[in-house]
């Protein structure tokens, strides 16, 4: 792959998910700062999913939806407006159900937010809900906020390599780090089955993994250092019993974490890789999930 080349880019416009939950209010909070940080206008979307029609609701029970659906979007953009006042802010209803609806307002230059829990269009985010789906299926970066981030910045993004299919993800991730003035700390963890043979070839094959990944890591690192040199770059090799526990805690001590979405290609269990599973259910910031080509 090209260095050089960015194929994913978190520049674009802001597509934001809401339906009137706290959790679906912070991630309107989030997604008006972040549009605010790339002078790119907000879009707020609310799906109602009844692109087949209503058949079951009368005229009037439908005008009282619409209302409600209004009132919700324009609460939503008044909030949106206090925090970012300089970006333009527009509204969506959609029919379609919540993960096309907003891949598709997104298109192809944006980047969609979603909170990690809802209500409505936006349920809770377990196996099968929609802000999984749209994590599972979007080919645009993806933010899942999660419940009570109201901490103090850190400074710090995170981003969570293991090999070269993470190269857009650390792009991705060096680039935020810039842009917001924090460092970027790349994380490696990896794991190694001590019960397969002799203890002798367990320590040798030990010290050879370690010592392969590390050399892997700051590889896919210096094209990073070199596109930002003033940018603060720490990489931390781990060895680990779970990979995703490791990135779930140090997500304790950043402001996001930048992960590559790694999709399965059977259709059996979660669309998503197993660790990227883990981290959006559990991680303490936002989940900055990146597409891989």
């Amino acid at each position: 792959m090209d260095s050089t080349r960015s194929s994913v880019t978190m520049t674009g416009p802001v597509v934001v998910g809401t339906d009137g939950s706290g959790h679906a209010t912070r991630a309107v909070r989030w997604a008006a700062g972040e549009a605010a940080a790339r002078s790119q206008p907000l879009r707020i979307v609310y799906a109602t999913a009844t692109g087949h029609g209503r058949p079951y609701l009368s005229q009037a029970d439908s005008r009282q939806i619409e209302g409600f659906v209004e009132g919700l979007l324009e609460e939503a953009a008044a909030l949106a407006g206090r925090l970012a006042p300089a970006i333009p802010v527009t509204m969506a209803v959609c029919e379609n159900e919540p993960a096309a609806s907003l891949i598709g307002e997104a298109g192809p230059e944006g980047t969609i937010v979603v909170g990690s829990r809802g209500r409505g269009g936006f349920a809770s985010l377990l196996v099968g809900s929609d802000s999984l789906r749209v994590a599972a299926r979007s080919p645009v970066p993806v933010v899942v906020v999660p419940s009570g981030d109201d901490r103090e910045p850190a400074g710090v993004v995170l981003a969570a390599a293991r090999d070269e299919g993470d190269e857009e993800t650390l792009r991705v991730a060096a680039a935020l780090a810039a842009r917001d003035g924090a460092s970027l700390r790349v994380l490696s963890a990896w794991v190694f089955f001590e019960n397969i043979g002799s203890m002798a070839t367990m320590l040798d094959s030990v010290d050879r993994l370690a010592a392969d990944q590390t050399t892997a890591t700051a590889r896919l690192v210096a094209p990073r250092r070199k596109d930002f040199p003033g940018l603060t770059v720490s990489e931390h090799v781990v060895r680990a019993g779970s990979v995703s526990g490791v990135l779930v805690a140090a997500t304790a001590d950043a402001d996001v974490i930048v992960i590559g979405s790694r999709r399965r290609s059977h259709p059996i269990g979660s669309p998503l890789g197993h660790v990227t599973h883990a981290v959006l259910h559990h991680a303490h910031c936002p989940v900055v999930l990146v597409p891989h080509p």
